[in-house]
């Protein structure tokens, strides 16, 4: 709960205006609660939230959804809107002059921002971004910012250095991933929770899932975590479908899309590499795999500690892993796939628990612990 006082200080200040925020997270990792929890705190007369990944179409349709949808009062009448250069400057003028209605500075919640570069293709709008972070920057009113693109963050908020701060969501402490398994409903609920939290990471969107998986399995009277991982994990699971979606939803925000999911590929089955042992294994040159690795940087997909790159998400390389090839993956390639994980995952993890045994009654345990076919159909 730090980041939420944190962020509903910075929203009550008077007088220097503290830097904005940038929340940042993985898909599912908590950023939009964050900013529906400060706007039900501050009333819907104080405070307005945007999602940017909604209305970001055209700046005309754009401008008119935000007024549209306002508690607040303009400073001074928008001019009717004559094209994309004039809406967006009515939305910029918009954002930075409104008022509540007993005159006070206004609080905005863009949720997505970053998806405003959307602009960046109408004429006259090729430095969207820029002028955004800069008119936010220098607003007397209040925003906190979230994006699921940390990289793309940094890059915005360092165009005014000063007045942004960019703050991860940060990962479940081993209570909340217990109260979300269902509390002390369960005989071991705290070695479960520490179980669960090692292998999601704590992201909150991972550990729900999972928690849905065991409630799955407790119907049976069983609360294996690492079957309910695999299940979790196979084609039609809820983690495969997260994974899928972050996965899908990233490389689509990049560029170089077959050449990106070649390289994830490449990572997937062997980390950290260097820039050369990309370059080898993709029979590319050295200059257009670094081009590549830098537009999966760009999207968080991958990271770069000492000159070796790897994935950002161990959850999603995992499901690239399980997922690779021509084929769906069957049974034997899932339980196999998790169960290195999850030894890798478990095995140094302090203190010391009985974690392998878990591991090895895996496949006696998987088969009722499956997902039922539900017709689900997977989005192309």
């Amino acid at each position: 709960m730090h980041l939420d006082r944190q962020l509903l200080e910075r929203t009550r200040t008077h007088g220097d205006r503290p830097p904005t925020t940038i929340v940042v997270g993985g898909c599912g990792a908590g950023r939009t609660e964050r900013l529906r929890r400060v706007e039900r705190e501050l009333g819907a007369e104080r405070a307005q939230y945007i999602d940017f990944e909604r209305v970001a179409t055209t700046p005309e349709r754009c401008c008119e959804a935000v007024l549209r949808g306002s508690p607040f009062t303009a400073a001074a009448p928008a001019a009717p809107a004559g094209g994309a250069r004039d809406a967006f400057d009515a939305l910029i003028a918009f954002l930075m002059g409104a008022r509540t209605r007993d005159g006070g500075p206004a609080t905005f919640l863009l949720d997505e921002v970053l998806d405003v570069r959307t602009f960046e293709s109408f004429p006259g709008l090729r430095q969207a971004q820029a002028e955004l972070a800069r008119a936010i920057a220098h607003s007397p009113n209040h925003f906190v910012l979230a994006t699921r693109f940390e990289a793309r963050a940094r890059r915005f908020a360092g165009i005014e250095p000063a007045r942004f701060d960019v703050v991860r969501v940060e990962p479940l402490v081993t209570e909340a991933i217990q109260e979300t398994l269902g509390g002390g409903a369960i005989a071991d609920g705290t070695d479960l929770a520490e179980t669960v939290g090692l292998l999601v990471d704590g992201h909150a969107g991972y550990a729900r899932a999972l928690a849905n998986q065991l409630a799955q399995l407790r119907a049976s009277g069983a609360t294996d975590a690492i079957s309910a991982f695999a299940a979790a994990m196979s084609p039609e699971g809820e983690l495969a479908i997260r994974c899928r979606f972050s996965y899908e939803l990233r490389l689509h925000r990049a560029r170089g899309y077959g050449a990106l999911k070649a390289i994830l590929d490449v990572l997937a089955m062997d980390e950290p590499l260097t820039l050369t042992g990309i370059a080898q294994r993709l029979d590319r040159t050295p200059g257009s795999t670094k081009d590549y690795l830098s537009w999966l940087q760009d999207v968080d997909l991958v990271i770069c500690d000492r000159k070796r790159y790897r994935f950002a998400d161990s959850l999603l390389r995992l499901w690239v892993r399980i997922n690779r090839g021509a084929r769906v993956p069957d049974e034997d390639r899932v339980i196999g796939e998790v169960q290195l994980y999850a030894l890798a995952r478990l095995r140094d993890a302090p203190p010391p628990r009985a974690y392998a045994p878990a591991a090895v009654v895996l496949s006696e345990t998987y088969e009722r612990a499956r997902v039922p076919d539900t017709g689900i159909i997977e989005i192309d």
